[in-house]
């Protein structure tokens, strides 16, 4: 009888996961993989061991978190996060690795997000349990469907104040900004300078980018009041 499945000789599932309290306890475990983003989504597990393009995601998450760390840090925002920080909502069944998280003071205040600490450390945390104010997903070719149809419908129904998606795999640049309205997201529209309202970093932004002389891309995060 089989007692894991292995996915790409790199990732060893248990078979024993009957739910996201399994799921999240592995995640804890020591035979949790070290590499690669595992989701729990509405019941199912997705594995994506597929790398970061250098420039069309890695470049252009560094450049948005930076804009967003920023406004955590300088104006007492709450916290950013990106890459390996995991975010559950045992009410919708969600389990993820976004690639920015940004939880406001007020979201830990409150307790609608909750610091999940490590065992037997009870000052080193492993986990968010709830719904954080903004998250940010970058579009890659083995994740389009992922990004774009199913996490966000996830996020919404989990609460997720504010959904950012970005797209650069090829001109002109995607940069959308989704507003929680109920559990459904509806994009904001942008403004005569193609700037677009962030309730959450309260202010208005917009991704600009061009290539160098040797077709690399170059991104910036413009802010405006």
């Amino acid at each position: 009888m089989a007692t894991t499945v292995i996915f790409e000789e790199q990732v060893e599932i248990p078979m024993d996961l009957r739910g996201l309290s399994d799921f999240r306890r592995w995640t804890h475990s020591d035979q949790f993989p070290e590499r690669g983003r595992i989701d729990y989504v509405a019941g199912h597990i997705e594995v994506d061991m597929s790398p970061e393009d250098v420039f069309c995601h890695g470049k252009l998450k560094g450049v948005l978190f930076a804009s967003i760390f920023r406004h955590a840090q300088e104006e007492g925002l709450g916290h950013a996060f990106t890459d390996c920080t995991r975010i559950s909502v045992p009410e919708t069944e969600l389990s993820v690795e976004p690639d920015i998280v940004l939880v406001t003071n007020k979201a830990l205040e409150t307790g609608r997000v909750r610091l999940v600490a490590k065992a037997g450390q009870p000052d080193r945390y492993i986990e968010l349990e709830g719904p954080p104010d903004l998250i940010v997903e970058i579009v890659s070719d083995s994740s389009v469907t992922k990004d774009t149809k199913r996490l966000p419908s996830a996020y919404a129904r989990a609460g997720v104040r504010e959904f950012w998606l970005a797209d650069a795999r090829k001109e002109p640049l995607m940069f959308q900004v989704h507003r929680l309205a109920g559990d459904v997201y509806h994009p904001v529209e942008p403004d005569a300078k193609n700037l677009i309202r962030s309730d959450v970093l309260n202010c208005r932004v917009g991704l600009e980018g061009q290539r160098d002389a040797r077709g690399i891309w170059k991104f910036a995060l413009v802010e405006r009041a």
